[in-house]
């Protein structure tokens, strides 16, 4: 890093294609080739090139340079300020042959899409991006620790316009370079009995990382059983693996992170894997509990096998709780099967009495009572149907036919009204060419829009749980206007759930979804894609926008309008957005009227937040119909899903976009 003193830093800097940034990096270049092709190491010097330029703080304990050498002793790194604008960078090198561990403890900052606002680490003393470990761009008071590759780090913080406090409160460490193997001999019983983990747990593991285990059990009969806390491996495809591969017995996985446990099983005595960390960055940590099973009997006498792996007790299959994540305790648990009729719809697998309309007419659930016995664990339907599945009532998705698991529910979550027009017009027909209605099993159940001729975008809550991420049941209706009257009718081929969905905060509630048959040009005047924004797009507070459906008009009602909705919303501040409901993430923005008159609802859901740009006159997708407490409730605005964070994984899938 090279300070500039006699030059005064504009904002044309940070623009790498600017006349600022090219005639400041000319004049960078050349000083450096002057310095070093007459110095003694010129014989070892090529080129410079100037990565980036950024604003220094004139404040000397802003940028600080500190060497650490003491193995147990945390040293601080705190910075503060409630106006004005902070640039901090901290080096941090410690002894040679050691790394260093930063613990960051709270991070006040506004919360932005790191454009402006952020804390990032650097595997190195330059700010350079393919060093990165980890940037955070939103407030936070949770514990993160990030290690180094070596003996080397950069912080920087950067806050340039503070409207109320901000600042870091953190410290570092140095810590030894930790081998990442073991051999494990697992003992003659069955079940699990110790843990592995990634590298300097409960750190986020460093990139580059390599860790290898070896297993054996006492008994060639005995296998090894792996169960993953909140992530998975699946076998691995051509494609890299964005968050670590596997190596069990010479068979390749890739690794994924999700909100619940999974298990894997190797039938072998011998077991030998490797985990690689590809990820460039740092990534979460990993904890896996490890254990024998006998091989012919994957579970234990009395025990259910869940299609995932997990064993439950058998006396918990069937009994109307999902102890499976997956659902298959309760699967096939009542011989009251009926076929559907040739006019009906019938998804594939079994019909049984579970509280869901398999067929078009409901012969399924029709004298269904005492079926399923109603207890303490499930939930009653008003239609007399008992749920199986716990805490069925007010979980943000109809599970009841008639939808009375979600009646009266507005005080029990502060953020569960995810299936969410209030204040609201009727449209036009062919208004919004781009609004999909997506129809579960026949019923309108959650909204998309259309991006290309075979692809829609919507909110990955549609689709959580087993049930509702198969494609099978869902057909997308386009170029609608009164429900029941689209214009084009497609089954679903694919659903692309984001692999950090997180069902309790929303967080990265975004999914794709593939047509089976693409939409027919003849249709254009009625149906069209909406554009998706640039990555990192920045957003106005005020900008007015639209949000269009088929939901409820009302909190209290109890079904959706047949004529398509629309509201015009104004964008709201990000930084008021946290103070309301203090769980927003850069993923996500706020939009709707402080009074609470304008506002999505109930099956509104995977709608857009539509912009209109004023350079072009463009519509923009700017925002994903998500979550939000209530409809229309005052100084409770609609949370809407960011997808200006999310252009490079649409482009992964959708890459005619580009």
């Amino acid at each position: 890093m090279f300070r500039i003193t006699n030059i005064e830093f504009l904002p044309e800097h940070q623009q790498k294609e600017s006349r600022e940034f090219l005639s400041v990096a000319r004049t960078v270049q050349q000083v450096v080739n002057l310095v070093y092709t007459t110095s003694a190491f010129s014989k070892f010097y090529k080129q410079s090139v100037v990565a980036d330029v950024s604003a220094v703080s004139t404040d000397k304990g802003c940028s600080q340079y500190l060497n650490a050498d003491h193995l147990s002793f945390r040293y601080p790194l705190e910075i503060s300020a409630t106006s004005g604008r902070l640039m901090c960078h901290f080096k941090l090198v410690a002894t040679v042959g050691y790394l260093i561990r930063l613990s960051v403890e709270s991070v006040q900052i506004e919360a932005d899409n790191c454009v402006t606002d952020s804390l990032t680490i650097y595997d190195s003393l330059l700010p350079i991006r393919s060093t990165i470990l980890y940037r955070i761009c939103e407030p936070t008071r949770t514990l993160m620790s990030f290690v180094s590759t070596s003996n080397l780090m950069l912080v920087t913080f950067k806050s340039p316009q503070i409207r109320r406090l901000s600042g870091i409160r953190a410290y570092f460490e140095v810590i030894p370079e930790q081998k990442c193997e073991n051999t494990v001999l697992v003992k003659e019983i069955t079940g699990f009995e110790g843990k592995i983990s990634s590298p300097y747990y409960p750190s986020y593991y460093p990139p580059k990382c390599k860790c290898t285990w070896k297993f054996q059990t006492p008994l060639s009969t005995l296998g090894i059983a792996l169960k993953f806390h909140n992530y998975s491996i699946t076998k691995k495809s051509v494609k890299g693996c964005d968050h670590g591969w596997w190596e069990i017995n010479e068979h390749m996985y890739c690794g994924s992170y999700m909100d619940h446990q999974t298990i894997f099983r190797v039938p072998s005595p011998l077991v030998h894997i490797q985990l690689q960390c590809s990820s460039r960055l740092s990534d979460k940590p990993l904890l896996v509990e490890y254990g024998s099973y006998n091989i012919s009997q994957p579970c234990p006498v009395g025990s259910f096998r869940c299609s995932s792996g997990l064993c439950v007790p058998q006396a918990q299959r069937c009994d109307g709780v999902n102890d499976c994540f997956d659902e298959s305790d309760e699967l096939f648990c009542v011989t009251h099967k009926p076929a559907c009729n040739a006019s009906s719809f019938r998804q594939h697998g079994p019909l049984v009495c579970d509280g869901f309309r398999d067929c078009e007419d409901g012969q399924d659930e029709k004298n269904c009572t005492q079926s399923i016995p109603c207890n303490s664990r499930t939930f009653k339907c008003g239609n007399d149907i008992c749920f199986r599945k716990q805490n069925a009532k007010c979980d943000g998705t109809v599970d009841c036919s008639d939808g009375s698991d979600e009646e009266g529910c507005s005080c029990s979550r502060s953020f569960s009204t995810v299936n969410r027009i209030i204040g609201g017009t009727d449209t036009r027909e062919g208004g919004w060419p781009w609004q999909v209605s997506l129809h579960f099993i026949g019923s309108a159940y959650c909204g998309a829009s259309v991006i290309s001729r075979e692809w829609l975008l919507s909110a990955a809550h549609c689709f959580h749980g087993n049930r509702l991420s198969d494609p099978t049941p869902w057909t997308a209706h386009l170029g609608m206007y009164v429900q029941g009257n689209a214009k084009f009718v497609s089954p679903v081929r694919r659903i692309v759930i984001h692999e950090y969905y997180n069902s309790q905060t929303f967080d990265y509630d975004i999914a794709l979804l593939q047509l089976s048959v693409a939409w027919p040009e003849t249709l254009r005047q009625l149906i069209q894609p909406i554009c998706i924004p640039p990555a990192g797009q920045k957003v106005r507070s005020g900008e007015k926008c639209w949000v269009t459906g088929w939901g409820r008009r009302h909190e209290a009602d109890n079904k959706g309008s047949p004529v398509l909705q629309q509201a015009e919303v104004e964008l709201i501040d990000q930084t008021l957005c946290v103070s309301t409901y203090g769980i927003i993430t850069s993923r996500m923005l706020c939009a709707g009227v402080m009074s609470g008159k304008r506002d999505a609802c109930r099956g509104d859901s995977g709608g857009p937040l539509s912009c209109r740009r004023e350079s072009d006159g463009k519509w923009i997708l700017t925002g994903i119909v998500s979550w939000g407490h209530g409809c229309g409730r005052p100084n409770f605005p609609g949370v809407y899903t960011r997808v200006s964070n999310f252009v490079s994984w649409i482009h992964k899938y959708v890459p005619s976009l580009l």
